[in-house]
């Protein structure tokens, strides 16, 4: 029998592999960027850049692109970050099966939020590009706190005055952001990457429904 979390009055999301799937057009972004520099590197491949989701911008520059100074590959990922930001905001991305009849049945029950590592403006493209934005009720990003994600899910907690809210994602770094900010953590198994201590799973996004 799977645990409910009926207690909860809040759910907080992690956003890649979690909401949604955007690495093939953050793949074309990026190797735009790189194809106009000039540089040798690349093209990126989908599965390259998906095993880098869960960390910041610099940290998967650092992984990516090692053969380059940092304050040069720190550079070219802000140049291709903010490209991709500005190329998704219509583009946008795939969303998990039953994505939109979930978020809307478990927004009329709980507020909503967004917590990613992510750069400013990505989340907002994730709303505007699929009409989103409607389910939920705040969001806040790396790029706005310059913080941890567990720091981030602090802030958002406290600004909303949450007491028992859930965190669900799909990698290690969002379980260890949900014991940070001392709540419970559900496993999102179809995303991108593995945990094996959680406090509920679902294997698909609708799965929530189940547990809410």
């Amino acid at each position: 029998m799977k645990k409910r979390f009926e207690d909860a009055d809040a759910i907080i999301f992690d956003l890649d592999g979690t909401l949604w799937d955007a690495s093939q057009g953050i793949c074309d972004t990026w190797n735009e960027v790189l194809a106009k520099k000039g540089l040798k590197r690349g093209p990126f491949s989908k599965e390259e850049l998906s095993a880098q989701f869960g960390k910041t911008m610099y940290d998967i520059a650092d992984a990516i692109v090692p053969e380059l100074e940092k304050a040069d590959r720190d550079a070219l990922m802000e140049e291709m970050c903010e490209y991709e930001v500005h190329q998704l905001y219509n583009r946008g991305g795939i969303l998990y099966p039953d994505l939109k009849e979930t978020l809307e049945y478990l927004s009329s029950k709980l507020p909503l939020c967004i917590v990613s590592n992510c750069q400013c403006g990505y989340i907002e493209d994730f709303l505007h590009a699929h009409d989103c934005g409607k389910y939920f009720k705040d969001f806040s990003c790396w790029g706005q706190t310059m913080a941890t994600k567990g720091e981030t899910n602090k802030i958002v907690i406290e600004r909303n005055g949450f007491k028992n809210p859930v965190y669900v994602g799909d990698t290690a770094g969002d379980r260890q952001s949900a014991i940070d900010a001392g709540i419970p953590f559900i496993f999102a198994s179809y995303g991108f990457g593995s945990v094996e201590d959680y406090d509920g799973i679902i294997h698909t996004f609708k799965e929530l429904k189940d547990l809410f």
